[in-house]
């Protein structure tokens, strides 16, 4: 019995030894890890973006709605680009400033020193009394190293948002989405020598969506990920997704509105409300989704932790 104790003692200590001694994944920043783990096939971590920043806290797509998320632990900023009279690149989603400022008008009739008259509105309408709407170089800058960054209503920039990327030196660190066929892509992506990376976003229950997915499977085109929308789960969606993860692309699925996951008790606010947020996020955990962007970051960050998906 002492000789069988002492036997499993030094298999133990050989263990650690082998542990200790085993090389270490070291990354320059946490932007490089996040996108290692993206990059990993075997990684059985959950990429979480937050959609606009935490904009129930602060004005969405400001500064403080950025480093909110990033204390959270978020990998990924979703965020809205507009370009105003004299040609900055601004973070606004809608063509107007009526929603989201104290001032009102389109943000292509406005400058950039006009616009930064006027003071960003919170969520429930009431007006900051400092916080101006950034720059996206203000935005790509404080992302830098530190998180990833999805910039959407931009693919009429590209030139532009590359470029900055470039001098910014965040190029592989930037994402965009469309839903332009592979041709369009890489015509657009061959006037460049650096690009962002690129995502196409499959309506899976939709003609369009369809034949687009069909396009990337019959031409062997493996992107990072796939965005997939879808009103009605069956068939289609199954075979989309197992199709996804058989070619080692991952599934990235949005959770913000019933409309773009499956319908009603299947979104961020039906997670909020239920019993347990894994009735809701445990689903697209089983469907094979690895990257899921939310407008509950901290509830999501939070439920997959708890099954060890987000370390």
């Amino acid at each position: 019995m002492k000789r069988i104790l002492t036997n499993i003692l030094f298999i133990l200590s050989a263990l650690l030894i082998i542990a200790a001694c085993a090389p270490k994944e070291n990354y320059a920043n946490r932007a490089e890890k996040i996108l290692a783990e993206i990059n990993n096939p075997n990684s059985e971590y959950v990429v979480v973006i937050s959609h606009r920043g935490d904009w129930r806290n602060y004005p969405e797509n400001s500064i403080p709605a950025i480093e909110s998320i990033i204390r959270m632990g978020v990998d990924m900023m979703e965020l809205d680009v507009k370009m105003t009279k004299d040609s900055v690149l601004v973070l606004m989603h809608d063509k107007t400033i009526n929603r989201m400022t104290t001032g009102k008008g389109k943000v292509s009739d406005i400058t950039y020193d006009s616009l930064m008259t006027f003071n960003m509105r919170r969520a429930h309408n009431v007006a900051t009394d400092s916080i101006k709407v950034p720059t996206l170089r203000e935005a790509l800058m404080c992302c830098k190293d530190r998180i990833l960054v999805n910039v959407d209503h931009a693919y009429p920039y590209y030139k532009e948002i590359v470029e900055m990327a470039n001098e910014l030196g965040v190029t592989g660190q930037v994402l965009m989405k469309g839903k332009s066929n592979i041709d369009k892509v890489n015509e657009d992506m061959s006037k460049h020598e650096h690009n962002l990376l690129y995502m196409p976003i499959i309506d899976i229950n939709k003609p369009k969506g369809q034949a687009l997915f069909a396009e990337y499977q019959e031409r062997g085109v493996v992107p990072m990920a796939y965005e997939v929308c879808w009103q009605y789960p069956g068939e289609e969606l199954e075979s989309c997704v197992a199709k996804i993860l058989e070619t080692g692309s991952r599934a990235w699925v949005n959770t913000l509105w019933p409309s773009l996951c499956g319908g009603p008790g299947n979104d961020d606010d039906a997670a909020l409300d239920a019993a347990n947020p894994a009735d809701v996020y445990g689903q697209y955990l089983d469907m094979g989704f690895s990257m899921i962007q939310t407008d509950r970051p901290e509830l999501l960050i939070n439920y997959l932790r708890s099954v060890g998906r987000h370390d």
